[in-house]
C-alpha cells in the first residue's frame, strides 16, 4: 500500500506476466451497489449531490460503497435506496455488473433495479449529502441526456443504457437480486 485513504487505498503491485517483470499502481477500493428505482410509469429517482472530485453537483442514482464489513451487497442497497432516495422497493432484481477503470482501479458496481417503490421518512443527511437534491425522470428522458452527452456520471448512463436494452427484451435480462458476484475484488478473485 503506497497510500491509505479513508475510502480507498492506491497500492503498487509487482508481478510477472510472461516474461515481463511489471509493476502498477491503481486505486484499491471496496466497490459499491447502485439502485435504478424505476416507478410504475418507468420514471427513475435522480439524486443531485456535490462531488468535490469533479467540483459540481452530479446527477446520479442511488448509490454506496461496499465499506460494513461483510454486509450483502443487496443489504447495501436497500439501505442506500431509503439513506439517499427516501424509498423502499419490494422488488428487487440485478440489472448489470461492471468495474468502473478497469486499468486503474478494482472497483466493481452492482447496479440493482428497484421496483414497487414507496416513499420513508427523510433521512438526516450530512456532509455532501446534506443538501442532496432528489427528482424524477423518465427512463427514456435519461437515455436521451446520456446519448447528447448532457451526463456524465458512468454509473447513472451505464444503468440507464442497461435498463432501456433490457425493457426492450421485456425484461428478461434481468439477474437475481441475490446473484453471485465473484467479479467483485473483496468476494472473489482479490479475496
Amino acid at each position: 500500500v503506497e497510500f491509505h485513504g479513508r475510502v480507498w487505498d492506491v497500492r503498487r503491485d509487482r508481478f510477472e506476466y510472461g516474461s515481463s517483470a511489471i509493476a502498477r499502481e491503481y486505486v484499491d477500493q471496496t466497490g459499491a451497489v447502485a439502485i435504478l428505482a424505476l416507478d410504475e410509469n418507468d420514471r427513475a429517482r435522480l439524486i443531485r449531490q456535490y462531488r468535490h472530485p469533479i467540483a459540481t453537483r452530479d446527477w446520479e442514482i442511488p448509490a454506496g460503497l461496499l465499506d460494513i464489513e461483510d454486509e450483502d451487497p443487496l443489504v447495501a442497497a436497500q439501505r442506500e435506496l431509503g439513506e439517499e432516495a427516501d424509498l423502499r422497493a419490494s422488488e428487487w432484481s440485478l440489472l448489470v455488473d461492471f468495474f468502473t477503470s478497469p486499468g486503474g482501479s478494482t472497483e466493481a458496481i452492482r447496479v440493482y433495479l428497484a421496483r414497487g417503490l414507496s416513499e420513508t421518512p427523510a433521512f438526516d443527511r450530512a456532509e455532501e449529502e446534506a443538501e442532496l437534491e432528489t427528482r424524477w425522470a423518465s427512463l427514456d428522458e435519461i437515455v436521451d441526456a446520456v446519448l447528447e452527452r448532457r451526463i456524465g456520471n458512468s454509473i447513472l448512463a451505464v444503468a440507464a443504457l442497461a435498463a432501456q436494452a433490457s425493457r426492450a427484451r421485456g425484461w428478461a435480462s434481468l439477474g437475481d437480486a441475490n446473484a453471485p458476484w465473484p467479479q467483485q475484488p473483496r468476494r472473489g478473485a482479490r479475496a
